[in-house]
């Protein structure tokens, strides 16, 4: 690459950020603009990237022929800055553009879906580096190992998460893949789930060796050339499958793996649920397929802390537990319910869910209100626009309304913590993908105040 300086527009975002991180340590000068400070863009900071959150054209470098302009399709067409450097002339492209000219020549292990991308993704690079197999790894989420969402490594095996908002997906060309998951999301960018499928089946189709797909999902030897494999939690029918399942007092599991080259037993998990054992059943896959050693796959599986915001720990004690999830489509809220539940199947289930996005909350409003009367008392917040005006006649209410759960309450957020203060908790989960992270450390610290 014959530039000098890389810059981001929304460079404090989860991917960008990573990318950003990546041409860091490759020794370019790396800079950019974001709407708010968070911990993200402050972390970039004191790596040594400048990050400012004004809308100033004139901090963009000057040099139209040294620089480079990523942008994220979540900034608004009317940012200066992104008008700016249109009109100038400097080459500008979209995150998923950049993401696909890294993974360009060297060995590329995706991970796709509309939900499990980040675990599996994190748990992969997590198994590469802990085998000292070796990979740089571009994550949707923080990775508790090493409380970072960029691993950079020598070895030219890049574990990327491949999204399908904006068809950002389809700028990758793996050699190995994972496909968790084909639901309707993101429809006001497909219209309609058979859109959405059809944008999987050609991700499908750039797939050069192995495809591992979830049991059941709409895909078949036409639609790729690789050679296709299917994973399931306990389903005897795929290929990759858990056996002989046990899980302990605090929500883990053992298990033994079953796979075409025979069974790996005893594999503990390090996260909790039975969602993280069918994402490490993917996970383990995808590395031994990619020839990573048994044992040592059963090792880095049972070291693995998770994603930040995964069904994330912060308080685990008998009678008291607090869990964060970023869940904020129908399926993964039904799923980490499910999950919480299995692990927790006497206890009473508190959840916190703030919406994101008015658009996914009308498209999904009843399924929305479905997965969350599984739930033992539901406390539900206003909805997180994003990068959305809002809808008339779209309110947190349109779900709130057809909630069965035992007990249900719809508060401003700045009225949460207040809320929880006074109320006897068992186990607790907030969900979202908005600004209800923001809670995570002031609900931790009350609740482990609690004798």
């Amino acid at each position: 690459m014959s530039y000098r300086n890389i810059y981001f527009i929304g460079i404090g975002g989860i991917g960008m950020s990573a990318i950003a991180r990546y041409y860091k340590f490759k020794g370019f000068e790396v800079a950019g603009y974001d709407r708010t400070p968070s911990e993200l863009t402050a972390e970039l900071e004191a790596e040594g990237i400048a990050v400012h959150y004004e809308d100033r054209p004139d901090l963009i470098p000057q040099d139209v022929e040294s620089t480079l302009v990523v942008y994220t399709p979540a900034i608004p067409a009317s940012l200066k800055e992104l008008q700016t450097v249109q009109a100038k002339g400097y080459r500008v492209i979209k995150r998923s553009r950049m993401l696909g000219e890294i993974t360009e020549g060297q060995k590329c292990l995706a991970v796709a879906g509309t939900h499990g991308k980040t675990t599996t993704s994190t748990l992969i690079a997590h198994i590469l580096t802990e085998s000292g197999a070796g990979c740089s790894a571009f994550l949707g989420g923080i990775s508790k190992n090493y409380s970072t969402n960029m691993l950079v490594s020598h070895t030219p095996v890049v574990v990327a998460e491949a999204d399908e908002f904006d068809r950002s997906f389809l700028q990758l060309h793996p050699e190995i893949a994972v496909i968790t998951a084909m639901d309707a999301d993101h429809l006001d960018i497909y219209g309609d789930l058979e859109h959405v499928q059809e944008a999987f089946r050609q991700f499908a189709s750039q797939v050069s060796g192995t495809l591992i797909a979830k049991l059941g999902l709409p895909l078949s030897a036409k639609d790729t050339p690789a050679k296709i494999f299917s994973y399931h939690f306990e389903d005897k029918a795929a290929d990759f499958h858990a056996g002989n399942l046990r899980v302990d007092a605090l929500g883990h599991y053992t298990y033994d793996l079953h796979y075409p080259g025979g069974v790996l037993a005893d594999i503990r998990v390090g996260t909790l649920g039975w969602v993280n054992v069918e994402n490490s059943v993917a996970a383990a896959a995808v590395c031994l397929t990619h020839g990573v050693a048994p044992g040592a796959i059963r090792k880095a599986i049972g070291s693995f802390a998770g994603a930040k915001r995964r069904l994330d720990e912060h308080v685990n004690r008998p009678g008291l537990t607090y869990i964060d999830d970023y869940a904020h489509h129908p399926e993964e809220l039904a799923t980490a319910i499910s999950s919480i539940r299995g692990i927790f199947p006497h206890r009473k289930i508190t959840a916190v869910f703030q919406p994101h996005l008015y658009t996914r909350t009308r498209d999904f409003a009843a399924d929305f209100a479905r997965a969350l009367s599984a739930v033992d008392k539901l406390i539900l917040l206003g909805i997180y626009p994003a990068r959305e005006e809002p809808i008339p006649g779209v309110t947190s209410e349109i779900i709130f309304k057809d909630v069965t759960a035992p007990e249900k309450v719809l508060i401003a957020k700045e009225d949460l913590l207040p809320l929880l203060e006074k109320e006897p908790l068992d186990v607790l989960v907030t969900f979202g993908a908005g600004d209800i992270d923001r809670f995570i450390a002031p609900i931790t610290e009350m609740l482990e105040k609690r004798s």
